[in-house]
């Protein structure tokens, strides 16, 4: 694809969503009635809105964030090394302002770019909504207002593989597949996010999965432009 982007310059991430509560019965009336219309189309008369409530995560307006895994490329010895931090846990105020704080603090740039899988339909409005519900300013990259399409500061490694025809989805998992990088999907999927946090508690294996997926996003792009994939030894988690 001869991207121009200097891959210092990116940041790759990927987010972990689950429904707000549990259970159906812990929300309150009005928000499972608004649940039930909101989801009318999706679920038609296959399921019940409760029935229906475990898929709530890919809704801003009733999900929460859990994970946000970011990597970033440092040259080291001449070499590409991609460092992996991950924002994590059950605080999402807490994982939504240190993530600001990155972003802040280190991506303010012209030059910087965030990059994810399907990033502009799910993550970066998943985050920026969620930001706002939590009365949190919006950083700089992911404050669209007013800017014209070529100013926004995003990469899509899903936008990318379509070439413009906009009714094709490709999956992250069938994508690694198709280019030979290693896949993400050796554990869970997104489809057990959501149990593997409220039964199992076991927020580690999220945050791995989470940075698999990650991982990938930046091997995708690698791809596109015709580069090395990364060894194990060029990855380095820093949490």
């Amino acid at each position: 694809m001869n991207l121009t982007y200097n891959l210092n310059n990116i940041l790759f991430l990927d987010i972990e969503t689950v429904p707000e509560f549990e259970n159906w019965k812990d929300i309150s009336k009005e928000t499972q009635e608004l649940f039930e219309k909101k989801t009318h189309y999706q679920r038609k008369e296959e399921f019940t809105a409760a029935a229906f409530y475990d898929r709530a995560g890919i809704w801003a307006e009733f999900g929460k964030i859990i994970c946000i895994s970011v990597g970033y490329f440092i040259d080291k010895e001449a070499e590409k090394q991609l460092r992996l931090t991950s924002f994590f846990g059950d605080d999402e105020h807490k994982i939504l302002t240190d993530f600001k704080g990155l972003l802040d603090t280190h991506f303010t740039k012209k030059s910087h770019v965030l990059c994810a899988h399907n990033g502009k339909e799910f993550d970066f409005p998943f985050i920026a909504r969620r930001m706002i519900v939590h009365q949190i300013e919006l950083p700089n990259k992911l404050n669209l207002f007013g800017k014209k399409p070529w100013e926004v500061p995003h990469i899509d490694t899903l936008e990318l593989w379509k070439f413009g025809d906009y009714k094709h989805y490709t999956s992250l998992k069938l994508l690694t597949s198709i280019l030979g990088v290693p896949s993400p999907k050796d554990d869970i999927d997104g489809s057990e996010v959501a149990n593997v946090y409220y039964k199992e508690k076991n927020i580690q294996r999220i945050v791995s999965y989470c940075e698999k997926d990650t991982i990938a996003v930046a091997q995708i792009l690698l791809r596109f432009n015709n580069q090395e994939l990364l060894k194990d030894k060029d990855i380095i988690s820093v949490n």
